[in-house]
């Protein structure tokens, strides 16, 4: 939140009730009352470079790794491993968000973020999400716009 400030960026900010523990995306959305096409998980990759990509998805949504791949130009990639997440991002499991990681990495956000007014990302903090036009975060973060979930 204090990079959005910083950028004169305009938010909303929510919380929601949590423990320790993260807990998954469809029931952050439950907990806030959002649909939750509007509400996105940050996901993050090594590909076969040896760089890391964040993809950033409805929470309904599970991540098609081929497509993910051919969207910044690489043979394959895989999740890290959730062990690596602080070291990788400075984020948490479950508190991951597409802006103020430890670098500016490739951001993908799925297609269905242009199609919304605003969306949910998480604050970089478990309980914390913020609100913001799509456009607002593609720019903030040097993203583009790419197929990247598995058709149901």
């Amino acid at each position: 939140m204090r990079i959005l400030d910083k950028e004169g960026i305009d938010y909303t900010a929510h919380e929601y009730p949590h423990g320790k523990d993260a807990v998954d995306g469809l029931t952050v959305a439950n907990l806030l009352g959002e649909d939750p096409a509007c509400v996105f998980k940050t996901l993050v990759t090594r590909g076969d470079s040896g760089a890391f990509f964040v993809f950033v998805v409805p929470v309904e949504s599970e991540l098609d790794l081929k497509k993910c791949a051919k969207s910044v130009g690489e043979k394959h990639v895989e999740m890290i491993h959730v062990k690596d997440i602080n070291k990788v991002t400075g984020y948490v499991r479950g508190g991951c968000s597409p802006v103020g990681m430890k670098k500016l990495y490739v951001t993908t956000f799925h297609l269905s973020a242009r199609e919304v007014e605003r969306i949910i990302v998480s604050a970089g903090k478990i309980g914390y999400q913020i609100e913001l036009a799509p456009s607002d975060l593609l720019v903030l973060t040097h993203g583009q716009y790419a197929d990247i979930v598995r058709e149901v």
